[in-house]
C-alpha cells in the first residue's frame, strides 16, 4: 500500500511532457562567398503578447572591435520582438551558427496550452534574410511545416 501511494504521489508532481520539437533545415547554397546564417527561433502567442526566444545561433567566437553580436540586429523581426533586450550569451538559448543540414531543437516544456506562432528567421552576410512562420497549438497534436525559399529550407514542427 505504501508503494502505490508513492507511485501516485510521483505522478502528481511529474514534469509536463515537452510540447514537441522543431526541425530547421539550412539549405546548402552554391554561392561564391558562403557564410553560415545567424538564426533566431521564437514563439509568441497567436493573439499577440510577449515573445519567447527558444534559440539564437550566431558567431559566438567572434571577438574584438566587432563581436558576433553586432549583427544580431540583422535578424530584424526577432530583434524588434525582444532580441535587443537580451544579454548574450543567453544561457540555454544561444549557440554557434550551424552548417547546412537539418537541426532539431525541443520546444519548451512549460508552454501553456494555447495557440502560438513559431517564428524562424535567418540572415546571412552577403546573403539575404528570411522569416518563416508556423502555427503551433499546445498541446501539439499533429505535425506542421512551412518552407522557406532561399535562406531557410523546411521548418517542421513535430508532436511529442
Amino acid at each position: 500500500m505504501r508503494l502505490s501511494s508513492l507511485v501516485l504521489l510521483g505522478g502528481a508532481f511529474a514534469v509536463p511532457a515537452v510540447a514537441g520539437s522543431v526541425t530547421i533545415t539550412i539549405p546548402r547554397l552554391k554561392v561564391a562567398e558562403y557564410h553560415r546564417p545567424y538564426v533566431a527561433v521564437w514563439v509568441e502567442p497567436a493573439a499577440g503578447g510577449p515573445a519567447r526566444t527558444i534559440a539564437i545561433w550566431y558567431d559566438i567566437k567572434k571577438a574584438g572591435a566587432e563581436p558576433g553580436t553586432k549583427w544580431l540586429a540583422d535578424l530584424r523581426a526577432w530583434w524588434r520582438k525582444g532580441g535587443r533586450s537580451m544579454k548574450m550569451p543567453a544561457n540555454g538559448v544561444s549557440g554557434a551558427t550551424r552548417a547546412p543540414g537539418s537541426h532539431t531543437i525541443p520546444l519548451p516544456a512549460d508552454l501553456k496550452p494555447g495557440d502560438y506562432v513559431l517564428n524562424v528567421e535567418a540572415a546571412r552576410e552577403t546573403g539575404g534574410r528570411e522569416l518563416v512562420r508556423v502555427p503551433l497549438s499546445v498541446p501539439t497534436k499533429a505535425a506542421a511545416r512551412a518552407a522557406g525559399s532561399h535562406e531557410l529550407g523546411t521548418v517542421t514542427l513535430s508532436a511529442r
